[in-house]
């Protein structure tokens, strides 16, 4: 059994700034099912948005993001991350994150991007690898804390609970303690105990046959939050990014959002512009936009890709500003200074998640949720380009000030079982594990992707319940491992998905459906879509 003050679930932007703050007022346990720097943070290319511009103003940021979020937003949680950014963003800079600095100035000043729904230069970068910068700094300093002990290979198979416990505990607010972790080496679950637990897992974009994220995104902390009883909010709105690379050996490479804000064109495969017909911004638009607007153009014209022309901007700026793009797609035969780029989208992010209050905290005592396993509020039906890391630093510095509270409490920790097998045997059959997420992940693009309709989700639906009973079974009669794991939570995703879709009768934002094509004005009942486990 391992007893620590904090357990923080996850490596990128969001588990690594909350270990680093936590780790002078109390032991953290840092849990990562891969390496320290394997998340979707270190893919994350174009940037971090923030007023750094004195030209630009924090009522500019705030509107862009109410704008993008179709109505859905929390006020107050968008002018409290857009207010606190800056100083966040200053903290990265003193933990050792270089950001890209403007070569037309002599003063030291950042250079500043444009992304899509952005009124304002206002997203710093690392060149087009802004992820790695931020968490490789973030990483080489949380490993040289003296507070903080990083269990790699490890995966988080559940929470534990107060309903879970004891019987005396009946009756009193629900409260987690820490989690069932299984150390992948060893093929051995472990007892966390904690006085805070501390969800920063990241998202679920495997879910999806397409994705931009890395293997690691299975939906880990939603599920295992919904399993315990938190309030799970807003799974419909899952954003599928315009442009990832369309190329039978990229794999799910994303190219920046960053492109198209310095001039980038989407063209159709006989090199017709198309986006002006859309949104007045034309390449420039929010992503939900830009991506149905690609959806309906190959479905139309029966291509498999759209183009992101760049071949009119100088090749030497474009080596400059886009090295990592411009060396990827290199290795695969196509050079963005000469020939358009083909691209198709993809599932990027999600916008719901477990539902968190100004604090970070959940509907359950002592367990906080940050960056996109978690739902604040401020992204609303879809999320303005580059907000994310921004809320990631920002909530982990507001959970860090109220998980100090707990650190040096005398309050005793319950009794514990240790993880039981059980009659489980060691399972011959990982081809089920194999079919059963391959078949979720082709129904949830065809049925649950970028346009939906009654139909495809009620075929979803039905899938779902049939493949829920069968993992179910699998993961009583087997021994667990991390494939199990994985399946088991991206079944429960799949299926939140799907419920809150058929839920929401209307189209916004990321959610879009031909039966309801329209915006519901009149209902207010509709803009949060919450689930508790029963």
């Amino acid at each position: 059994m391992i007893v620590t003050d904090y357990l923080i679930i996850g490596s990128g932007i969001a588990g690594l700034s909350c270990a680093l703050k936590l780790s002078n007022s109390g032991s953290v346990a840092l849990v990562t099912k891969r390496g320290i720097t394997d998340s979707a943070t270190n893919y994350a290319q174009g940037g971090i948005a923030a007023v750094w511009d004195p030209s630009d103003s924090f009522e500019r940021h705030i509107q862009d993001t109410l704008a993008a979020g179709a109505g859905l937003c929390n006020k107050e949680i968008v002018e409290i991350v857009v207010k606190e950014g800056p100083g966040r963003i200053k903290e990265l800079i003193d933990w050792g994150v270089h950001f890209t600095l403007s070569a037309t100035t002599m003063d030291q000043e950042f250079e500043l991007g444009l992304e899509g729904g952005h009124s304002h230069r206002r997203i710093l970068h690392a060149e087009d690898m802004t992820g790695n910068e931020i968490e490789k700094a973030l990483a080489r300093k949380t490993l040289a804390q003296p507070g903080v002990t990083v269990y790699d290979q490890h995966i988080a198979v559940d929470l534990i609970t107060t309903g879970k416990i004891e019987r005396c505990f009946q009756g009193e607010k629900e409260r987690c303690w820490g989690a069932y972790v299984l150390d992948i080496k060893n093929k051995k679950v472990e007892t966390f105990l904690a006085r805070a637990v501390i969800l920063a897992s990241g998202g679920a974009g495997k879910v999806y046959l397409y994705t931009s994220n890395p293997d690691i995104a299975t939906g880990d902390g939603v599920a295992m939050a919904y399993r315990c009883g938190a309030t799970i909010a807003n799974m419909e709105f899952v954003q599928f990014h315009p442009t990832c690379l369309y190329h039978p050996k990229a794999k799910s490479f994303l190219i920046s959002e960053a492109l198209r804000g310095e001039g980038g064109i989407l063209r159709l495969k006989n090199g017709d512009a198309f986006m002006e017909k859309y949104h007045p911004m034309k390449d420039l638009a929010p992503r939900d936009v830009v991506a149905r607007a690609i959806d309906n153009e190959l479905k139309v014209s029966g291509d498999d890709n759209a183009f992101l022309d760049m071949t009119h901007c100088p090749p030497d700026f474009l080596k400059k500003r886009f090295p990592g793009i411009y060396r990827t797609c290199l290795e695969f035969g196509i050079d963005m200074t000469k020939v358009p780029l083909p691209v198709v989208p993809a599932a990027h992010y999600s916008c719901g998640g477990v539902l968190t209050n100004q604090h970070g905290e959940s509907s359950i005592a002592r367990l906080y949720a940050v960056g996109e396993v978690a739902c604040s509020g401020l992204h609303g039906a879809n999320r303005l380009a580059s907000n994310s890391l921004l809320e990631a630093v920002v909530f982990a510095d507001r959970i860090a000030q109220k998980a100090r509270e707990h650190a040096h409490s005398q309050e005793q920790f319950p009794q514990v079982k240790a993880w039981d097998t059980g009659s489980a045997t060691d399972s011959s059959e990982s081809v089920v594990v194999t079919q059963n997420w391959e078949e979720i992940r082709h129904f949830m693009w065809n049925y649950v992707g970028i346009v939906r309709s009654n139909k495809r989700l009620a075929r979803a639906e039905r899938r779902i319940e049939l493949l829920q009973q069968e993992i179910v079974e699998y993961y009583w009669n087997f021994i667990v491992t991390s494939d199990l794991v994985e399946l088991r939570n991206i079944a429960t995703v799949a299926e939140l998905i799907i419920r809150s879709a058929m839920k929401r009768k209307e189209s916004r934002g990321l959610h879009y459906t031909i039966d309801y094509p329209q915006a519901d004005a009149e209902s207010r009942s509709t803009l949060m879509n919450r689930f508790v486990a029963l």
